[in-house]
């Protein structure tokens, strides 16, 4: 059932926002709730998201409830592992290092991250040259040396 991480990479610690830690932490009063309403019938596995009885979700009902919440938001279809591609793209297009969400993803080599989001690169092309122009045109460069 539980099985160890593929890589000694996967194996981290990924600091999340705030909010999300405050959300996570009514999630948590509210199932400590339940165990105390099924005590002995409770089967703690450690886990942060399970059954009411503490059992770990089936895959299938997770991503059920995943597509409800969704379409009750009103947010397009997508599968659960585009929140990974969304997390790193939108870290990359804040202008964060590549380095740090290549840890954070927990990709052996960070060329794996640059290829698997390169799509994001034209976009950042594009606005480092308009940051390289705001650089120059604050400068003054005579337009003429003297003298000649």
């Amino acid at each position: 059932m539980f099985q160890e991480p593929k890589t000694k990479k996967s194996r981290r610690t990924v600091p999340i926002p705030q909010d999300i830690v405050q959300e996570l932490k009514a999630h948590k009063a509210r199932q400590n709730q339940e165990k105390l309403l099924l005590g002995e019938a409770y089967q703690d596995n450690g886990l942060v998201f399970a059954t009411p009885d503490g059992r770990p979700l089936e895959i299938r009902t997770f991503l059920r409830r995943f597509d409800n919440l969704l379409a009750n938001a009103g947010v397009p279809k997508v599968r659960f592992h585009d929140l990974r591609h969304t997390y790193a793209t939108l870290l990359l297009e804040a202008g964060e290092h590549p380095k740090v969400f290549h840890e954070l993803l927990g990709h052996s080599n960070i060329s794996t991250t640059l290829d698997t989001y390169s799509h994001v690169l034209p976009e950042l092309k594009q606005a480092a040259a308009a940051k390289l122009n705001g650089i120059l045109s604050q400068r003054k460069v005579p337009s003429q040396v003297e003298g000649n």
